[in-house]
């Protein structure tokens, strides 16, 4: 059971909590190149909104977060291309939108040579 906290943002229930925590923060420690560019970006508020880097949401672990907005960033590897990676990521996406986060997704390719774009597209989906 997920609940919706006083902030209106989604709080993973606390019998699956744990685990999933656990390996956000190992997610944290062990980014990959093309998500450590992108918080090299975004830490410290520097898009214009606070982001949070391997985020618990519900069962799900989110690559970057913006509160404020309810913007959620993924950034996909080769890996997400395989059929069973976009279904489940086709799942996970509905779901998340359905709790009324929205979420843009970048592939590596993007982030490592098209960064300006991507910055602008993410400022872009900023809540007004």
């Amino acid at each position: 059971m997920v609940k919706k906290s006083v902030f209106h943002w989604q709080v993973a229930d606390n019998s699956f909590y744990a685990p999933i925590k656990k390996n956000a923060r190992e997610n944290r420690n062990n980014l990959t190149e093309s998500e450590s560019a992108f918080w090299e970006l975004a830490k410290a508020s520097k898009l214009g909104e606070k982001c949070r880097r391997q985020y618990v949401i519900g069962r799900y672990i989110v690559d970057f977060f913006f509160r404020k907005s309810m913007l959620i960033v993924e950034i996909d590897g080769a890996y997400h291309n395989s059929p069973e990676q976009e279904e489940m990521d086709k799942n996970r996406q509905e779901w998340l939108e359905l709790m009324g986060y929205k979420v843009i997704r970048f592939t590596n390719e993007e982030i490592l040579f098209d960064i300006e774009n991507t910055i602008n597209i993410v400022k872009r989906n900023f809540k007004q």
